[in-house]
């Protein structure tokens, strides 16, 4: 008789991106599939220094096994950043390092999820969260994203009646709607959590992304206990090195090193290395300056070829920062349909379907888009042939 899979993995959906990779892999093909920051500004050049430096000065040492939590001197780095930005006092010894903050999200569903809790999560959610829960066997409730965050009436509601385990949010340009909370909605979020009994699981890969209006402190500065701060270096330096980041007090952290160490003992070490000597070598605002010129410059380019080519019935966000466009199509519309149909112009999206949970009918009118990987001409020429296949589904 053949071995049988663990219960817990009958219902964990594949990476549908993950997959779609398989179909976007030819030079012809225009993709907005992927959640890739642009090669085209990766630090090479310093990164190269950085590794020759990290082996000339610290040799085979660099190497060698290191200890779980982290390179010290990067999350010092992390922890000073925190405190000159926000005002955030976030102690070196709270920052664990992790393999991408997708590992993060593994970490605190080993250690704070049982099998039947309740998670919330933003109505869209981003799917990597949902894959990841999923196999620790939980309910997902949601809550509406707003223009400027979530509906607060609703989360009061689902705070109140579901009493959630834990809330996870991407407040800074979300991933997949790239809306934003707003800053009267982040303290207004810190207070209800106060009273309830959930973990806030605060994720911001794309803070740092920001190329319209004045950035926007974390929920964490209103709000202290029951939550947890992540981070990655992934969307400002490379995200081939999967550098990522938990915050939490000490009494959590014993609980996430011990989860770590049974996964991988410890994150790349020699990357880490790298990583902080770019930091400390180079200017990573100016850096991210880069970037955000940039990117702001292709978003434009994408809503401008969308305004001009897709019906006007069809909705989309209007994100200060990230990396992503969020059209919401009539009812009636199929977009994994038009999935198919837009492949076989040579161009590729995400249908909205896997970024919302209980079979929710409102992913099959959604699609996300990303604008930063292809560069304004191919972005208007992939959103040419992208309107062509909507006129055989409108």
């Amino acid at each position: 008789m053949p071995v049988q899979t663990a219960r817990r993995m009958n219902n964990v959906p594949r990476s549908f991106i993950r997959e779609i990779f398989k179909v976007t892999d030819n030079p012809g093909m225009i993709s907005f599939a992927g959640g890739l920051p642009s090669a085209d500004f990766f630090p090479a050049l310093e990164i190269r220094e950085s590794c020759v430096k990290v082996i000339d000065e610290e040799g085979r040492s660099a190497l060698q096994y290191s200890n779980t939590e982290g390179y010290a001197p990067l999350r010092g780095f992390i922890s000073d950043r925190y405190r000159a930005k926000w005002g955030l006092e976030i102690d070196p010894d709270q920052i664990l390092i992790t393999t991408g903050s997708q590992q993060a999200l593994d970490l605190i569903g080993k250690v704070f999820l049982d099998e039947g809790d309740t998670v919330l999560i933003e109505r869209p959610g981003y799917l990597g969260a949902i894959q990841c829960f999923t196999s620790y066997g939980v309910r997902f409730v949601t809550v509406d994203l707003q223009e400027d965050g979530p509906d607060l009436d609703q989360l009061a509601e689902v705070l109140r009646r579901e009493k959630p385990r834990v809330y996870y949010a991407v407040p800074n340009f979300q991933n997949p709607s790239g809306i934003s909370f707003s800053a009267e909605k982040r303290k207004k979020i810190a207070d209800m959590l106060s009273e309830a009994n959930t973990l806030f699981v605060e994720d911001d890969p794309y803070g740092e992304l920001r190329f319209i209006g004045s950035e926007i402190a974390p929920v964490r500065c209103h709000a202290s206990e029951n939550m947890l701060l992540l981070g990655s270096f992934s969307k400002i330096v490379a995200p081939a090195f999967r550098l990522g980041w938990v915050c939490a007090k000490p009494e959590w952290m014993h609980h996430l090193v011990t989860a770590k160490q049974a996964c991988d003992l410890h994150t790349n070490s020699f990357a880490q290395r790298v990583v902080y000597r770019f930091l400390h070598d180079y200017s990573i605002d100016n850096h991210i300056a880069k970037i955000r010129e940039a990117y702001g410059i292709r978003r434009e380019a994408m809503l401008k070829a969308i305004g001009e080519n897709f019906p006007a019935n069809v909705h989309t966000t209007r994100p200060e920062g990230g990396m992503f466009l969020w059209p919401t199509f009539p009812e009636g519309t199929d977009t994994m349909a038009l999935f198919d149909r837009a492949i076989e112009r040579n161009v590729a999206f995400v249908p909205g379907a896997p970024f919302y949970v209980n079979n929710d009918p409102q992913g099959f009118r959604t699609m996300r888009l990303n604008y930063t990987c292809e560069t304004p001409e191919r972005i208007r020429d992939g959103i040419g042939r992208l309107a062509e296949a909507l006129k055989t589904a409108i």
